[in-house]
């Protein structure tokens, strides 16, 4: 059975907009990346950060719930909020579930509470454990939206908004709920950051994922809300199709190197979609710039699309958002899906052009690449995670 998701609220090193997100997507455009200081000691590096200002929570939410993440989370929201208010008034608040996914919550806002707390023995008056726990978006999202289905908050490192999203369409198919919100939020971190730099995976310049001169990923931030339900909404909607998601637990940080994972993640979505791979038309790749991830999965993509299919990554243009990363991809395949008839492209890979002869080669798209229009498109959206996790969504327009 198909669900609908109906139009993203999306902020991201793109922007907040959806018509300027697209054009951006579809042009390659990578002026949301910038090298930024103060985040990694003595080295400037490059960013997904969003540029605008995030609106302030509501005096009756704060101080419990403040914090730049649930800022986003509730930047998206207003983006959508007629249509999730719409929600909660058609089935009443007990049938509207809310699933997101994250990976650091709002550490980074009590990270110099820390610092105070080794320095002078006693937390700041500031400090608030709450705006840091894992659950503290959907909690967020549901006193400001006033529902009272399900809320809660998944965090499997890359894969979470991913998964929040399977997660929404269980809670829809067991009959617990009419409506979930569901998406993910991940602001930038410095403790997130660092831990990358640590591992030697951070590019300082903008990330060229499978290239062989690919140095390491470039971290984003970003929150992306849907409403997924049942029946298509009156707006512009996409169905999620199917999905898949495997755990192979290879290593705490390394992918298995033959794309294990990755591969049952794939093959158990098309299945879930009553598709083969020949029906995908594109493939929004994971995609990190990191050595072994994109080693991975080239593998894997060459074992499941044998006959080529066009594919990019997109976190060139708007950084690994982590958590939210999933979710922010699933919404640029819904972009792609919902623009208009007669704008048929695909978006463009960045990258140097440089293949790395290692790799089984793939087939990038450009912006030459058109769909068909002999059928509606069908998008495949990847993620690989810490420990083995792997999930993938596929995402059809509508018919």
């Amino acid at each position: 059975m198909n669900y609908w998701i109906g139009r993203p609220g999306i902020v991201c090193a793109m922007g907040s907009d959806i018509t300027q997100i697209s054009q951006a997507l579809h042009a390659g455009n990578t002026a949301g990346m910038r090298k930024l200081e103060g985040w990694v000691d003595g080295r400037a590096i490059t960013l997904g950060a969003f540029s605008d200002a995030v609106p302030l929570l509501p005096h009756g939410l704060a101080p419990q719930h403040d914090s730049r993440n649930n800022r986003f989370v509730l930047a998206a929201a207003q983006q959508i909020e007629a249509d999730l208010r719409a929600a909660v008034d058609r089935y009443g608040p007990e049938r509207v579930a809310i699933v997101l996914g994250t990976s650091t919550s709002g550490i980074n806002d009590n990270s110099d509470a820390y610092a105070h707390l080794e320095q002078y023995g006693s937390w700041p008056s500031s400090f608030d454990y709450r705006r840091q726990v894992l659950s503290a978006p959907a909690s967020f999202l549901s006193a400001w939206l006033g529902s009272r289905g399900p809320a809660y908050t998944l965090s499997t490192a890359c894969t979470s908004s991913a998964r929040a999203l399977l997660s929404a369409r269980s809670l829809l198919e067991m009959g617990i709920c009419d409506a979930v919100v569901c998406g993910g939020a991940d602001t930038l971190c410095r403790l997130t950051i660092n831990g990358f730099a640590s591992l030697e995976a951070i590019s300082d310049d903008l990330c060229m994922p499978f290239s062989i001169n690919r140095h390491g990923i470039n971290i984003g931030e970003a929150a992306v809300l849907f409403l997924m339900e049942r029946r298509r909404g009156r707006g512009p909607s996409v169905r999620l199709m199917g999905g898949g998601a495997s755990s192979d637990a290879w290593h705490m940080s390394s992918p298995e190197p033959q794309g294990a994972g990755a591969i049952r993640a794939m093959r158990e979505a098309l299945g879930d979609a009553g598709l083969e791979a020949r029906d995908i038309a594109w493939v929004n790749l994971h995609g990190t710039g990191t050595s072994r991830n994109d080693a991975m999965e080239s593998i894997a993509m060459d074992s499941v699309f044998g006959h080529g299919v066009p594919c990019a990554s997109t976190k060139p243009l708007t950084g690994h958002a982590l958590g939210a990363a999933a979710a922010l991809e699933a919404a640029l395949a819904w972009i792609t899906l919902t623009r208009n008839p007669g704008e048929l492209a695909m978006p463009p890979h960045i990258w140097d052009g440089r293949a790395d002869p290692a790799l089984p080669a793939l087939d990038f798209s450009t912006t030459a690449h058109r769909f068909s229009s002999d059928t509606p498109p069908i998008i495949m959206s990847n993620s690989f995670a810490f420990g083995g996790n792997n999930t993938s969504l596929i995402l059809g327009c509508a018919q």
